[in-house]
């Protein structure tokens, strides 16, 4: 099958991998966007910046472990999402390099979206290569996107997306990374919200009324615990009450680490709660998590522990350019 070669540039990440179709096998590097402190992430303008200065740092690492002169096609996610006037200019780097290195190396280039890339990368990354056969539920859950998808497959190929929930103001990652801003975490916040929260619940005495730390110790519920009314009707969510109700905590005195355990928790619960209704409505589809938030280990554990689910492995879960390759070599080898 030859190996080829895949770029994404979100808003994000600067991300390039190789898929290995012989060997069914994924080599990827990226490198996080840099973001001041107290920022709640970047302007397009700086993105579109930072991976021109990026992109080949990455590339030369890359070009290290593969010979990159046998690229048999490059593979770029071109927008956000597959539909019409989807578009974020940070897409534009990649694109333009991607055109570039597919003239040079005289091989074909194939444009996706920055969802499909996701998508492909947990199918891949879990497994579950065969869910492209068939139709199946997929989350995707992100700083950019908080949807559940419809996707429909056939042959091999990502052929229709259809979103049957989203959120209609703040989505998940944004909703944890502006929690830990406010706490004074580095952007992204994820890794460090999820380190306070384990904390939490490894020593939750430390924390709560010792009534409601043992009444947790019997029963686990989170929603009880921290009193939980989640914002979900009809599949679609609101979560612009955590960043309200982390600053309100964070003002009374709670500390971080109870502040990182009520974020998630309010996540986790909402997941849940959009989960049930769109198996219930769709019925019983085949169901995969991806994006960055799903990398979460407290929310990933929840939600294996209430469903029949699979996720993107954490490496593959976060943006990467792996799902692209892996969709290039798709494509390059159908369309031959």
């Amino acid at each position: 099958m030859g190996i080829y070669l895949g770029i994404d540039t979100s808003n994000y990440t600067t991300s390039v991998a190789v898929y290995d179709g012989e060997k069914n096998k994924i080599i990827h590097k990226r490198k996080l966007l840099p973001v001041k402190n107290g920022q709640c992430g970047l302007r397009q303008s700086d993105a579109v910046f930072h991976h021109t200065q990026q992109f080949y740092e990455i590339y030369k690492e890359l070009s290290q472990e593969v010979d990159l002169k046998n690229v048999c096609a490059v593979g770029v996610s071109s927008k956000p999402r597959p539909v019409e006037n989807s578009y974020m200019p940070c897409f534009t780097v990649g694109v333009n390099i991607a055109h570039v290195l597919a003239d040079t190396l005289h091989v074909p280039m194939y444009e996706f979206s920055h969802q499909e890339g996701h998508i492909a990368a947990a199918v891949f990354s879990c497994g579950k290569t065969d869910l492209l056969n068939c139709d199946f539920i997929a989350f995707h859950l992100s700083g950019g996107t908080t949807e559940a998808l419809l996707v429909n497959c056939s042959g091999g190929f990502i052929k229709d997306i259809s979103i049957v929930g989203e959120t209609l103001d703040l989505n998940a990652g944004q909703a944890v990374d502006r929690a830990g801003v406010q706490m004074g975490l580095s952007f992204p916040c994820g890794k460090e919200i999820e380190k306070l929260a384990k904390e939490f619940y490894l020593n939750i005495e430390k924390y709560m009324p010792e009534d409601k730390a043992q009444k947790y110790r019997r029963n686990s519920s989170k929603k009880k615990l921290f009193n939980i009314k989640t914002s979900v009707k009809e599949g679609r969510c609101c979560l612009s009450g955590v960043e309200n109700k982390c600053s309100q905590m964070l003002k009374s005195g709670d500390s971080k680490e109870k502040t990182a355990a009520y974020c998630l928790a309010y996540v986790e619960e909402t997941l849940s709660d959009m989960t049930r209704y769109i198996l219930e409505k769709f019925g019983d589809y085949p169901l995969i998590y991806a994006g960055g938030v799903m990398s979460n280990s407290i929310i990933r554990e929840r939600m294996e522990r209430d469903f029949n689910c699979s996720f993107a492995s954490a490496e593959f879960s976060s943006d990467n350019a792996g799902g692209i390759a892996f969709l290039t070599g798709i494509k390059h080898c159908k369309s031959r």
